[in-house]
């Protein structure tokens, strides 16, 4: 398991990066809306919908992924920081810091097909605007935001394993603590002082130590969601696409409670520059 994990890591990294730093936009775009229609795929299993609910819902993901992209991809044209998408940014925001923790401690799994139809497009379609704004904005800020989420990950898992005492949610994700939260807002807290050194802009570095903090937690609690809609759906993984590392919503549970949430704070803080 070990071997085929670092295999699949050692293909999917440069792939991705490379990705990232050379596609045409149109490219990114097709990218990133294939990767929505097969999580879109994955969360029919953890939502357990019948053949017909996921049909349409892999359907209207494709559709409205697509005509969302294409609507922010002509925005973007006259300013990276357009704010068309705010609304649903800001949603995403209410959903990951209000909805979602009720959630967690909620012992009732929602079985609403419409009602989980909708959480699976809050849950990804936010998370493909971002991914394709911020890239517009600068590769290198959304390989920073993305590194944040990593670096978390990787410090909680080994501040875990030397320090953890203290379970975060038991009932949901057994091997995750409270040592390893600390661990990952440490961890993170040293990597955004040290792109605070390495930013001209005051104002902005500022700001982002404060973000990048944030989204540490909010990785936490996308992490926990997912561990959740596996949990409820008796499953190990969201999916096989990626052997070793399970489905495409394995390997994005963090950023999709993040990345949207950087991306409305950039919105934001650029618009009360002006």
């Amino acid at each position: 398991m070990l071997k085929t994990r670092i295999i699949t890591a050692a293909i999917l990294l440069p792939t991705f990066l490379a990705a990232l730093l050379y596609f045409q936009p149109i490219f990114w775009a097709t990218l990133l809306l294939a990767l929505t229609v097969a999580g879109a795929r994955e969360w029919c299993k953890l939502a357990a919908f019948s053949i017909g609910n996921a049909i349409i819902f892999m359907l209207l993901t494709a559709l409205m992924g697509g005509e969302l992209l294409f609507l922010l991809s002509e925005s973007i044209t006259g300013d990276h920081y357009t704010p068309l998408f705010t609304f649903i940014y800001s949603l995403s925001f209410v959903f990951w810091v209000l909805v979602v923790p009720l959630l967690l401690r909620s012992t009732k799994p929602i079985k609403t097909p419409i009602v989980l139809m909708v959480v699976g497009w809050l849950v990804l379609l936010p998370t493909c605007l971002a991914l394709y704004q911020l890239r517009e904005i600068s590769p290198a800020l959304l390989l920073g935001i993305m590194a944040t989420v990593w670096i978390a990950d990787t410090a909680a898992y080994f501040s875990g394993r030397a320090f953890g005492k203290h379970k975060l949610a038991a009932g949901i994700s057994p091997g995750k603590t409270w040592e390893g939260v600390v661990g990952a807002l440490l961890a993170v807290f040293i990597y955004a002082l040290i792109w605070h050194q390495m930013t001209n802009d005051e104002s902005l570095s500022t700001f982002l130590i404060p973000l990048l903090l944030v989204l540490t937690v909010l990785g936490v609690i996308g992490d926990l969601f997912e561990s959740m809609m596996k949990r409820q759906a008796g499953l190990k993984d969201s999916g096989n696409i990626l052997p070793g590392h399970g489905g495409i919503l394995d390997r994005i549970d963090a950023l999709t409670s993040t990345v949207p949430v950087a991306m409305l704070a950039f919105i934001l803080f650029y618009s009360a520059e002006l």
